[in-house]
């Protein structure tokens, strides 16, 4: 994804609802709670994952980041089965068990069948997004709507759908964009779409504080992946766009994936509501 978004097809959704490959095949571990209803930092008790957008890219450098953070059992998301059995067999490997739940996320039967499946989870990441960079006056309704269809509308009914099992200290963690904070030539739609998942997550922080459960976004700048290299490493393109980033470099996916760890983890109990910027400086100018 390039500044927290994928241009042309959606990194997530797409055909095939879920199958039998996506329940859970045990009752998920104890959990432990501090007196404030959060998960206490010392214990090493298994927490239920799902990552939605998880096929590749930043979503699969997530993934692995909880397999590699201690007991999880990941529900892996999206829209090709190959490749999400591909990060689920990489996160076995790091010792974590892992679930494969194919699903188009714009579809809210789908959504809320996965979320079904899953149980109750402690984190959701909702990673799915996608940009088309086009001029204001040419964007068309079809582009409008197929973005706020991916970009907004998926992750507000599957956040939806999770949050009623979550457990007191769970989390709900949007991966938005730097553009959720700014505006940008070309991208009038995107920047909408993630300003919109920005209030989103202000507004489920205070509606679900009584529940214990947490929101926030994690905005990337532009990420250097094999969707986005072809243009991040275009000679005239890329050096435009990093001359933009204070540290004159792109992110790399586990970064943005660290800052999603950290960010659910019994160490930021207390961050609700708020956005995680890993754009490099991007916004502070």
């Amino acid at each position: 994804m390039a500044g927290g978004e994928a241009r042309g097809g959606p990194a997530a959704g797409g055909d095939g609802a879920p199958g039998g490959r996506g329940e859970a095949t045990g009752a998920p571990g104890r959990r432990g709670e501090s007196a404030g209803g959060a998960l206490d930092a010392g214990d090493e008790v298994r927490r239920t994952v799902l990552v939605a957008g998880a096929s590749r890219g930043i979503g699969a450098a997530i993934a692995l980041a909880f397999a590699d953070a201690g007991p999880v059992r990941l529900v892996l998301a999206g829209r090709t089965e190959r490749d999400l059995q591909s990060v689920a067999e990489a996160a076995r490997e790091r010792g974590a068990e892992a679930e494969v739940g194919v699903a188009d996320l714009t579809d809210t039967a789908q959504a809320r069948e996965l979320a079904r499946r899953a149980g109750s989870i402690d984190v959701l990441v909702v990673n799915a997004g996608v940009n088309q960079p086009e001029p204001f006056l040419d964007v068309t309704e079809e582009t409008f709507d197929r973005l706020f269809a991916l970009n907004v509308r998926a992750g507000f009914f599957l956040a939806q759908a999770a949050a009623p099992a979550m457990p007191r200290g769970g989390c709900i963690v949007f991966i938005s964009s730097q553009m959720g904070h700014v505006g940008a030539v070309e991208r009038a739609v995107y920047c909408a779409t993630k300003h919109a998942l920005e209030g989103l997550t202000k507004a489920l922080a205070l509606e679900l504080a009584p529940r214990g459960v947490r929101a926030v976004t994690v905005g990337p700048t532009f990420v250097h992946t094999a969707l986005t290299a072809h243009q991040l490493d275009d000679p005239e393109i890329g050096p435009r766009l990093r001359a933009q980033i204070p540290l004159d470099r792109y992110a790399t996916p586990e970064e943005v994936a660290g800052a999603v760890v950290w960010i659910a983890s019994p160490q930021a109990a207390m961050v609700t509501g708020s956005a995680l910027l890993v754009d490099g400086g991007w916004t502070a100018r």
